[in-house]
Order: C-alpha cells, then sequence, then structure tokens
C-alpha cells in the first residue's frame, strides 16, 4: 500500500503547478485536488497497515498549529462560508507537508519529487507558450497564461522551479533527467516573460542567479556555453514576445518608486484597517475581503498581511514559526542543495510580497521538500551527498553554504 501511496504522491507533485488547467467541476475539481484525494485514499491505510506514523518535526508541528488555529476562527469569523470553504482548503493544501515527511524515505525519493515537480512545470510553461501560439489569442494581447490560470500565479509557480532544475541538473545520474532539467530553463523562462508578471519578473532574476551560480561553480565550460546561448535565445525572445509585453516589463522600476504597484497600495490600506479592528485573533479563515472590503475577486496581495487580516497576531505568529522551521532545516543541508534550497526561498519570499502565496499548493510541496531535505541531512547525510553532488572535472568541488 506504501508503494501506491508513494506513486500517488509523485502524481500529486507533478499536477501541482497546473492544476487549474484541468478542472473537471464540482464536486470532482481541479486535477491536483482529485490527484490529492486518491492519495488521501491510499495514505490512511498505508500508515495503518505499516502500525506506525514518522515522528513529526518542528515544520509539520508548526502547520498542524497554524491550520488548528484557522480552524478556530470559525468560531468568531465575520463570514462563515468563506472561513469553511478555506479550512476545507488549507487542509487540501497543507497535507502534503505531513505526507512528503512520511512517505519520502530517502535522498532518492526527494530526486524523485524534484523531477515530478520541473516536470509539472514543464507543462505550465508548455501550456502558457501554447496560449500565446493559439489561434484563440486576442489581437493586441500581451498577458498570456496556460488556461484557467493568473499569469501571475504561472510566474511564481515557474519561478520557483528554476533552482529545483538547477540541482536536478547537477545530480542526475541519466540523461533523460538531465535534457528535463536543462530543457526547463529556456521554456521557464519563456512561459514567465510571456505573463509580463512583473513581480515575477523579479522573482526570475533572483531565481536565475542563484541557479546560474549553482550551474557554473565548477564548472567553466559549461558556464561558458550558458554565455555563448544567451544573446541567441535573447534575440529570438525579442523578435516573437509581443512589443507590448516587453514594454510592461520595462516599467517594473517606474512601479517600485513612484507606481501604486497596480492598485495594490489601495487593497494594503483596506486590509491594513480591516486588521486593526481585530489585530490579535482576525477576521476568520478566508474573510479578507469581506473584511477590508472588497470586490469578491480581490486577494490580499501580501501574504504576511492577508494571514495578519483573517487570523490575527496569533496566526501571523504561528506562520513566521513555519517559515523559520523552513529556514532551520534549509540550514541543516549543505553544498548544492543548500544553495538551491536558500534560492527558492528567497524567491518565494519575493512572491509573498505581493501575492497570497499561504493560498497555494506550490507553497506547502516546497516547505514540504525543505523540510525532508533537512531531515535526510541530519539522517543520511552521506547518501544525500552521494545523491546531490557537485562535481568539477570529475573531483568532488565544495559549493559555499549560503547564510540562511
Amino acid at each position: 500500500m506504501r508503494r501506491i501511496a508513494w506513486a500517488l504522491l509523485l502524481l500529486f507533485a507533478f499536477t501541482i503547478p497546473w492544476e487549474n488547467s484541468l478542472d473537471l467541476g464540482e464536486p470532482l475539481g481541479n486535477v491536483a485536488r482529485i490527484a490529492g484525494l486518491l492519495l488521501l485514499l491510499a495514505a490512511i491505510p498505508a500508515v495503518f497497515q505499516a502500525g506506525r506514523l514518522r515522528t513529526p518535526g518542528l515544520l509539520q508541528w508548526a502547520v498542524l498549529a497554524l491550520y488548528l488555529w484557522f480552524c478556530c476562527s470559525y468560531f468568531w469569523t465575520i463570514d462563515e462560508l468563506a472561513t469553511a470553504a478555506r479550512m476545507r482548503a488549507y487542509f487540501q493544501e497543507m497535507m502534503v507537508v505531513w505526507l512528503v515527511w512520511e512517505f519520502a524515505e530517502s535522498a532518492e525519493d526527494l530526486r524523485a519529487l524534484l523531477r515530478a515537480s520541473v516536470a509539472g512545470s514543464c507543462v505550465l510553461a508548455l501550456l502558457t507558450v501554447a496560449s500565446f501560439a493559439s489561434a484563440d489569442a486576442v489581437a493586441g494581447q500581451i498577458r498570456f497564461a496556460a488556461f484557467g490560470q493568473d499569469p501571475n500565479d504561472v510566474a511564481r509557480f515557474l519561478d520557483l522551479a528554476f533552482p529545483l532544475a538547477a540541482l536536478l541538473m547537477n545530480s542526475e545520474p541519466r540523461w533523460p533527467g538531465r535534457v528535463l532539467a536543462a530543457g526547463y530553463f529556456p521554456l521557464g523562462l519563456a512561459g514567465v516573460l510571456l505573463t509580463a508578471s512583473r513581480g515575477g519578473g523579479i522573482a526570475a532574476l533572483a531565481a536565475l542567479a542563484g541557479s546560474g551560480f549553482l550551474l557554473s561553480h565548477g564548472h567553466p565550460r559549461r558556464a561558458l556555453a550558458g554565455a555563448m546561448a544567451l544573446p541567441p535565445f535573447a534575440a529570438l525572445l525579442w523578435l516573437i514576445v509581443p512589443r507590448g509585453t516587453i514594454e510592461r516589463l520595462a516599467t517594473i522600476s517606474e512601479q517600485l518608486h513612484g507606481g501604486d504597484l497596480n492598485q495594490r497600495l489601495n487593497i494594503w490600506i483596506a486590509g491594513w484597517h480591516a486588521f486593526v479592528r481585530a489585530p490579535f485573533f482576525g477576521s476568520g479563515a478566508g474573510a479578507f475581503v469581506a473584511a477590508a472590503g472588497l470586490s469578491p475577486i480581490d486577494t490580499a496581495h501580501n501574504t504576511a498581511l492577508s494571514i495578519a487580516v483573517t487570523g490575527g497576531l496569533c496566526a501571523l505568529f504561528l506562520a513566521v514559526a513555519v517559515v523559520a522551521a523552513a529556514v532551520w532545516s534549509a540550514a541543516q543541508t549543505r553544498g548544492p542543495v543548500a544553495w538551491a534550497l536558500a534560492t527558492a526561498l528567497v524567491v518565494w519570499a519575493i512572491a509573498s510580497l505581493v501575492a497570497t502565496v499561504e493560498e497555494s499548493r506550490t507553497t506547502w510541496l516546497l516547505l514540504a521538500l525543505i523540510a525532508l531535505a533537512g531531515r535526510l541531512a541530519r539522517e543520511e547525510p552521506e547518501q544525500l551527498a552521494r545523491c546531490f553532488p557537485h562535481h568539477a572535472d570529475g573531483e568532488l568541488s565544495p559549493l559555499p553554504t549560503p547564510a540562511l
């Protein structure tokens, strides 16, 4: 039964990046929700069959506490329907933290989960490029995204996969895995540019910088090949990507220095006023729109503000504990794993400033992978180092561990 649960966990990780592009409607929902429910149905009997449950780590306890606090907010929420829906959604999103912890046993399992996640991101990038090439594209359209997806979400998901792909390029023992990881970079970058997401563009710079260092350190030939391939690839994108898309990305500096960040400032002000009215316990999970008096299609566009308004300072403290536990887990690792996880956390932190990333399965999958890597670094450091080496001319080359 554990083998079935493990296979379904890989499928779940694969579907998460492009989940909203395949939605069968109620009561089934999107493809990741279906895969998650099947996984849960296999995971529960697998645990009972084994007669044991892996001792949770610090991050798992912190996530559980945060979820239970949001459940408690149902007793004082200002929007019972929204809170009930958010409680169900949080369970479906946060459960991956426990499932990865329980069913991933080794460094090879971690690598398999990274493959599944990067492969899913490739699907998302392909769907985004396909939407650009589609005959259904509207004349003058400058923002593109996979069907059913928000352009900003697409950019964020694609950015997070860059350091994971870089880690795989350095560790894959067979050529199909290396082709998957290497092919993701041009495909993912094209996808990010086509979304015309300014926040995604900033996060992409951080993701590519960290990935570039990870790939080039100790590999001078690879660095030279990348430098030579960059100009023709940039020229190709310049010719293909619509001018309006590039012009929108060019306004990043203007928005940072004097813009309203696409009306986000007004949303943040409304959110702050809602927080002041219920600072300690919040207005209830999922009740940000009701508390701030915004349109139903709006979101907080800031993770910390969203958590503070819906769960108060108590929820914000628990969320900080979750992030601190993730940073601590990443700090247990060394070499290329540490560098990739640190880059992913930086990209995630940038995204959290302009998006409500706590409502995304991608966030919880990333945290689950970080917790798993930290556990393996403590329990099986030699196996982790063999699975994720960093070689230069056949010799082990130490990679500086980033400060976390």
